[in-house]
């Protein structure tokens, strides 16, 4: 059925399409499943190697598979406190060393006692490096549920980790993975954030939470490899923001704010969801000229590295923490 409201936000996004058609935007940084019920750690030795300060990678066999990741710690860690933990996830064909490179979240993991892991997607069944989180990468077979479930095991051995703050964001099938974590590992989630990615119709058919969910998603109206409007095997931004909207009991309608920037020709539509399960919240920022890239304050108007913190570290397990 074709409501008024549905009427609204497609007026909106074709005033959105028409502002990008008319020019506008920049480049910036380009980032070029199965749903798993056993969680028991798979994993022979890790065998972590200082990089530089703060900064160590760290291998590790899991499932047959040689696996590893990165970890930055703050440069000011208090090992006295409880230290929340940010997963940060590389789209499909990137990798750990690069998402850690343009992201640059050590700055914020130094102002805010914060460790922050970068974990490698697999090559597995012949894909390039990729998270396994359904639809088309569902040939995969790497357990990457059980991967980051271990990362955080091994974590638990060695740093003083709040495990009630655990927060994964991404990019593009980053993203993607980071929605995968939230349906199918939520009991370690407390909040997540996609960044150009989505939710495959897998995850989003299969998707079984416990517990409501702090969400936001960064996707630009310019990005052709994850829709706005969705593709086969991808959920429209939409029915994602409603699924979770719906999930956590939020308002029917979101609080809106539009930014419009003339000196750039762009419109920033920030939509939040209240009055959620626990006073989590549902958040979208949709930018009329954004790619299919990684948000930078001299290009888009706001760092999505900020953004992404500024959202989760308002969340635990319990809901808000403020």
């Amino acid at each position: 059925m074709i409501t008024e409201d549905l009427i609204k936000k497609h007026i909106f996004a074709i005033f959105l399409f028409i502002i990008v058609s008319c020019g506008g935007g920049s480049s910036s940084v380009n980032d070029n499943q199965n749903t798993a019920t056993n969680f028991n750690t798979i994993s022979t030795d890790e065998n972590c190697i200082i990089e530089s300060s703060n900064f160590e990678k760290c291998n590790l066999i899991h499932d047959d598979l040689d696996r590893y990741y990165y970890i930055y710690k703050s440069v000011n860690l208090n090992p006295n406190e409880s230290i929340p933990v940010l997963f940060a996830l590389h789209g499909y064909g990137s990798s750990a060393i690069t998402h850690y490179s343009y992201t640059n979240y050590r700055s914020i993991a130094d102002d805010n006692n914060l460790v922050v892991v970068y974990p490698q997607g697999s090559t597995s069944s012949g894909l390039n490096t990729h998270w396994n989180n359904g639809g088309w990468t569902s040939k995969s077979t790497a357990k990457d549920i059980e991967f980051i479930d271990t990362i955080i095991n091994l974590l638990k051995e060695k740093i003083n980790i709040d495990q009630t703050r655990i927060y994964s964001s991404g990019m593009s099938n980053g993203g993607y993975m980071s929605y995968h974590l939230a349906c199918n590992l939520d009991n370690k989630f407390a909040a997540i954030v996609s960044v150009t990615g989505s939710m495959t119709t897998d995850t989003f058919d299969n998707c079984s939470p416990s517990h409501p969910t702090a969400i936001m998603q960064i996707h630009g109206m310019r990005d052709t490899v994850v829709p706005y409007f969705g593709s086969i095997g991808s959920k429209s931004i939409e029915d994602v923001m409603q699924y979770w909207s719906s999930y956590n009991g939020c308002d029917v309608e979101p609080e809106e704010h539009i930014e419009y920037n003339s000196q750039n020709n762009y419109v920033i539509n920030t939509e939040r969801y209240k009055n959620c399960v626990n006073n989590v919240s549902v958040k979208l920022i949709l930018h009329s000229t954004l790619g299919h890239n990684w948000p930078r304050t001299s290009y888009h108007g706001f760092s999505a590295s900020q953004e992404i913190w500024n959202f989760v570290s308002k969340y635990d397990l319990y809901g808000y923490r403020e």
